[in-house]
């Protein structure tokens, strides 16, 4: 009897994913997880911003910020369908783009509207869009790093962390509504330090000499009022309660749905052995 069966065509599970990698190890996860989805990869990598080993045996590009041009036609060539951006990087200044024609032509029209990270990158976003890539968030290729709203962990805040933090989210989006930062901590009530230009990091370092005797202050990060999901959702690991600790803080409370909580399990370790609460807060609109 003839054999009648054809061979099934196993079909990609999506469209080939262009990762623009910051720093840290979130590149790497996202890499890790689309190609066990069966997707191909392909990965933007800047110098002096991402990890190596991020781009260990994947299909990749080394570039500067700058060369917009050279990257796009690249993605185009490579059969890139979605562009993600993922890891933190440090703003460039203008002197350090060293644009090429297609950056230059793309400064040259954004102009100061975009002074702010999060101006800027949804200028950048409408960009990539514009050369016909369709831009993705990180949650949507890793549906379990949205913070869900509840303790990490043993620890829950007091009434009076709980009022430090109510400070706290107010003053973040106020200052997010102006698009400065994402971040502020709060002790007793008093601000103790905003999130800027420098980070996360750096923020809690400076606030290591500004705390006052009695219960430790905390630490609030959520979304910009206006932030488009896709990019730049603050983001919290085991090395951010590691440095809240070490500035003697009490506890992190971070936007629930609306901020990335990267490795649950080692955050919850981290914050149970540190002696701090962890916490998703539900935000409204």
């Amino acid at each position: 009897m003839a054999d009648t069966s054809q061979a099934v065509t196993s079909r990609p599970a999506g469209p080939k994913l262009a990762i623009l990698a910051g720093g840290g190890t979130l590149p790497a996860r996202i890499a890790s997880a689309v190609c066990g989805q069966g997707r191909e990869v392909f990965i933007v990598a800047f110098d002096g911003h991402t990890d190596p080993e991020t781009v260990a045996g994947l299909p990749h590009i080394w570039s500067r910020f700058g060369a917009a041009g050279t990257i796009l036609r690249r993605l185009h060539d490579e059969g890139v369908g979605e562009v993600v951006l993922a890891g933190p990087v440090k703003r460039p200044s203008f002197t350090e783009l060293m644009p090429d024609w297609r950056t230059a032509r793309f400064l040259a029209r954004v102009g100061t509207r975009a002074l702010g990270d999060d101006g800027l990158l949804r200028a950048v976003v409408r960009e990539v869009e514009e050369d016909g890539f369709r831009v993705v968030g990180l949650h949507d290729l890793l549906k379990d790093l949205l913070t869900v709203a509840g303790p990490v962990g043993r620890f829950a805040p007091d009434a009076e962390a709980e009022r430090d933090i109510a400070r706290a989210v107010a003053v973040a989006r106020t200052m997010g509504t102006l698009d400065v930062g994402q971040g502020a901590v709060v002790q007793q009530g008093i601000v103790l330090a905003v999130e800027a230009i420098e980070g996360t990091d750096a923020m809690l370092e400076r606030c290591a000499g500004l705390a006052r005797p009695g219960p430790g202050g905390v630490l609030v990060k959520v979304k910009k009022p206006k932030q488009d999901r896709r990019i730049d959702l603050p983001a919290m690991g085991v090395t951010t309660v590691e440095r809240a600790a070490a500035a003697g803080l009490r506890g992190i409370a971070v936007e629930a749905g609306g901020s990335l909580l990267i490795d649950r399990p080692g955050v919850a370790e981290a914050a149970d052995r540190l002696g701090l609460f962890v916490v998703g807060i539900e935000i409204p609109p």
